[in-house]
């Protein structure tokens, strides 16, 4: 049924609807089957912040909360005929009786049933903006709710989603169990394809192997499309082709991750292909990895997500007139924020269910501050693109170390560090 105690989702329904307001109703949808081509669909994957409050694995379904914390599932009826095509069903009277909901409806009555359920409601609640066409449903059924005769006064229309991605950000004991086997599976992938990588193997051959020493390891999902970039396609951030080849002396980055029960691991890693770095190429993996560690200890409960970005462009700006990419002074470089020629992405995202998190990085003015049990990925990089005015050396270098790191009660801790990122490490790793 699912990686957790099925007892964990109603707690959980209980937390929210303990934070709605009075005579108020939360709704939320599944993700559906979407199509590939003709008669063929993508595999299914359930909408993260559905499956958070439901531990429901099917499509076409809605769960509606109430604030007094009665809950109903509506979902697909039993069906043997469909069963032998698709697989097994739960019927929406077992799925209630399983799944902990109060009662469970046909999803096909729900245009009937959901307008009387919240008729006599001051507020509705949805994750507004995630999904335009449930919104819409959910409009309708407020309109049809609205205009009973026995409802006094209209209905409001309230977003949830900050107040549950604010739960998803503080990780439960149960999910981070799920998470330290993702992060473990990647990493021993990551460790094991960098031994084996040599010269003359493209991206290509290269993405074959992380995506079956993950699935060797038990994980049957990715947690995103790998990136698998050789020499200067490192600096093309979302480069996902992975089909050329790997010259003798070039760097490949790989940016790979896995599910372990729905939750995420992402990790960076950047490597010699002929398992030496040249000097330059060392010059610059030692100025990301200095960026990476000071980001990291930033990571302190009470400080502001945003200080280990700060602490990565502090550290990868002193690097950058280091190595004379810049050479105005500090201030000038800060002030003008001239390190985003050579880094110019965030430091990081959220981690959880979705490889980026749905959660909340500011609340209105305020930014989110770390507590125990978040997690965040740390992923700074340099890259030197062909038109950057530096000396030729440099040119076509990409560089990102990326690790998921976890905010605990003394700091941080790196639920990735079984995958190395020291280059000597890395080097003693490809001899």
């Amino acid at each position: 049924m699912t990686d957790l105690n099925i007892s964990i989702f109603k707690e959980r329904r209980a937390k929210v609807a303990s934070q709605m307001e009075s005579n108020s109703i939360l709704m939320l949808c599944s993700s559906n089957i979407v199509p590939r081509n003709n008669d063929t669909t993508f595999p299914f994957r359930q909408d993260s912040n559905f499956y958070y409050l439901t531990g429901f694995n099917e499509p076409n379904s809605v769960m509606l909360l109430k604030s007094d914390g009665t809950a109903y599932i509506f979902c697909r009826n039993k069906n043997p005929e469909l069963e032998k095509w698709d697989g097994f069903m739960w019927g929406y009277q077992a799925a209630a009786d399983e799944f902990n909901f109060d009662d469970g409806f046909d999803i096909n009555d729900i245009d009937q049933l959901a307008p009387q359920i919240i008729n006599g409601t001051s507020t509705v609640y949805a994750l507004v903006g995630k999904n335009k066409d449930f919104d819409q449903q959910v409009i309708k059924w407020i309109t049809a709710a609205n205009s009973m005769e026995r409802h006094q006064g209209n209905i409001d229309l309230k977003n949830f989603s900050n107040q549950l991605g604010m739960m998803r950000l503080v990780k439960e004991d149960s999910e981070l169990s799920l998470m330290r086997k993702s992060c473990e599976i990647a990493a021993l992938t990551h460790k094991a394809v960098i031994s084996k990588a040599k010269v003359g193997m493209s991206e290509f051959d290269l993405e074959t192997m992380y995506l079956n020493e993950f699935k060797s390891h038990g994980s049957k999902d990715i947690s995103y499309t790998p990136i698998v970039a050789g020499g200067e396609r490192a600096c093309i951030l979302h480069y996902i082709d992975n089909n050329q080849p790997i010259a003798d002396g070039e760097l490949v980055l790989v940016d790979a991750g896995c599910e372990w029960g729905l939750y995420a691991s992402d990790i960076t890693r950047t490597y010699p292909i002929n398992g030496k770095f040249s000097a330059e190429q060392r010059a610059v993996y030692d100025v990301v990895l200095e960026a990476h560690n000071k980001a990291c200890e930033a990571i302190q409960i009470g400080a502001n997500c945003t200080d280990p970005q700060k602490a990565s462009e502090l550290s990868l700006s002193q690097g950058l007139k280091d190595l004379g990419f810049l050479t105005q002074s500090m201030d000038e470089i800060m002030d003008k924020q001239l390190f985003r020629e050579f880094y110019y992405h965030k430091i990081g995202h959220w981690l959880g269910l979705d490889v980026h998190d749905d959660c909340p990085y500011s609340i209105g003015e305020k930014e989110v501050t770390f507590q125990k049990n978040m997690v965040m990925t740390i992923e700074p990089g340099i890259y030197v693109n062909q038109t950057a005015n530096v000396d030729d050396k440099w040119k076509g270098i990409g560089i990102r170390i990326e690790n998921d790191i976890l905010a605990t009660d003394t700091g941080y801790e790196n639920l990735t560090s079984l995958v190395p990122s020291n280059a000597d490490e890395i080097e003693g790793l490809m001899q």
